[in-house]
């Protein structure tokens, strides 16, 4: 119980990161395009983790808790997910071109309903619960992000081939801890093999400068160092304790700490809609944590 819980707050801790991260992403496009601008946080990140992985692995040593990690194991799933995540940020790049913010963050957050249809094609059965909070989620995020009517169009499909992306990325992640990967050197390959596959599109559909690199140094350094570097390798150690359906759910509050983020850093609005759709989403959250039948005995 209090290793779930201890699971459930580092994925908290990390939907914050990447709900605040929106603010510098965004300052971040008037310097760069999006795919120098991935290129370099996800590099950047990869270095960060080198001397905090040492500096791990040396306090384990001299503690005398250091434990046999299965090397290939770690290896293999630190490139998986890497690929994966490159093919992922990839697409939403492509689609926030040809679509709308709002439909974009909805569309994105849908991985919350195909995380655990992977899960029951993998032959994991999700609780009826479970079931009712993805609900009360989409329609939170529908009423947060979406302002006018919703029609699909070719950007749309590149977000929702993301969303599905991410649903993988979450699911892989899942799977290589189960076979005994290191979870912080995983997330040190993740990010080397991620940044070096982003860097083909950042030449290929961009020509990257370093006074614009320089420019945008900031938001670079906070979602490098941050979002990248500190967020996805909580994502995988808080994964080591919860299951990903619940992990997906508890991640999906990004979206609403962006939009808190966006009222109060940058004084956008929230309508009532929206913050009703906010309160919808921390519901869900909320109920997928509660034991029902530990309530009833007591």
């Amino acid at each position: 119980m209090l290793k779930n819980m201890k699971g459930n707050l580092i994925l908290l801790l990390t939907a914050m990161i990447w709900g605040t991260a929106f603010v510098f992403q965004s300052e971040g496009m008037n310097f760069v395009g999006p795919y120098t601008f991935n290129a370099c946080r996800t590099l950047l990140a990869a270095v960060v983790l080198i001397p905090v992985v040492l500096g791990f692995k040396l306090f384990e040593k001299r503690s005398g808790n250091y434990k046999p990690v299965d090397k290939k194991t770690t290896i293999l799933g630190g490139i998986c997910c890497g690929l994966v995540l490159a093919v992922a940020s990839t697409l939403q790049q492509i689609g926030i071109v040809s679509t709308t913010a709002g439909k974009a963050g909805f569309i994105t957050a849908l991985y919350v309903i195909i995380v655990p249809i992977i899960g029951l094609i993998l032959g994991r059965k999700q609780p009826k619960k479970i079931w009712l909070c993805v609900i009360l989620a989409i329609i939170g995020f529908y009423l947060l992000c979406i302002k006018d009517g919703f029609s699909l169009d070719i950007g749309d499909a590149f977000i929702l081939a993301c969303a599905l992306g991410f649903a993988v990325h979450i699911t892989v992640i899942d799977r290589f801890l189960s076979k005994g990967a290191d979870a912080l050197v995983m997330a040190c390959i993740q990010f080397w093999s991620a940044g070096i596959i982003m860097l083909v599109p950042t030449f290929i559909l961009e020509t990257p400068t370093i006074d614009g690199i320089f420019a945008a140094r900031y938001a670079i350094l906070f979602t490098g160092v941050m979002s990248s570097a500190v967020a996805y390798t909580l994502q995988i150690i808080g994964q080591r304790y919860t299951t990903p359906t619940l992990a997906t759910l508890i991640m999906s509050l990004e979206s609403v700490f962006a939009a808190l983020a966006g009222w109060l850093i940058l004084g956008e609005n929230l309508s009532l809609k929206e913050l009703f759709g906010c309160a919808l989403v921390f519901i869900a959250v909320i109920l997928a944590q509660v034991d029902f039948g530990k309530l009833r005995k007591n």
